[in-house]
């Protein structure tokens, strides 16, 4: 996974607008794939057995290669593509929105449903945050108790943020870097402390960094 265009919601969550006293409820949550997505439209689906409609769009998998979208009897055109718009717009990933309405007994013609199924899914999106997943390396610096304190102030001088530490005959400090920086942070360390450490890889994380604004 790179470490840039790897957006999703930050937390599933729903959300509510009424418009021409019809009730459209967006909810949210992240898929791993095409079943996750399944399960969780069935789920709404059976908590809201009485609404009128219960439309959707997810997208999922590598290059979000596998999207689908449902107006759920909606006129064709004015549900299932809005939300999944919705979903691009924001460059989300490996997330599935339904859209659950209780018609409310005035019509909003083809305009007014795009406009309500869009901005009800825009909307909770905006309410759950989204986050880029970062793809991190682990690594673990080891050192002689006497460039312990050396190693550590120069990787606070870096933000390289230390995840936890083991003594021993010397001091193991683990830290993580993005992917995209290993080679480079292990080069300057190398040079900075002269060869009098040892650098191994301990394995991957995924970091979920908080986007203001993902556009």
């Amino acid at each position: 996974m790179a470490a840039e265009n790897n957006l999703t919601i930050q937390k599933n969550c729903q959300y509510e607008l009424v418009i021409k006293k019809s009730r459209f409820i967006c909810s949210l949550s992240r898929i791993k794939d095409e079943d996750d997505a399944q399960q969780f439209i069935s789920q709404v689906q059976a908590d809201n057995r009485k609404a009128t409609h219960n439309c959707f769009a997810y997208q999922v998998g590598k290059d979000d290669h596998i999207q689908r979208e449902s107006d759920n009897g909606e006129p064709s055109g004015t549900a299932g593509v809005p939300i999944l718009q919705a979903l691009q717009m924001e460059k989300l990933h490996d997330v599935c929105a339904v859209v659950t309405r209780y018609f409310g007994g005035i019509k909003l013609g083809a305009g007014g449903l795009i406009r309500a199924y869009s901005n009800v899914t825009t909307d909770a999106i905006h309410q759950a945050g989204i986050v880029n997943r970062v793809l991190q390396q682990l690594l673990t610096i080891t050192v002689d108790y006497a460039e312990h304190d050396a190693l550590t102030y120069y990787l606070k001088q870096h933000d390289l943020a230390i995840d936890h530490e083991e003594y021993g005959v010397k001091v193991a400090v683990t830290i993580f870097v993005d992917q995209n920086e290993s080679q480079a942070v292990q080069d300057a360390l190398t040079n900075r402390f002269n060869g009098r450490l040892t650098i191994k890889a301990a394995g991957q994380h995924i970091r979920e960094v908080p986007v203001t604004n993902a556009n």
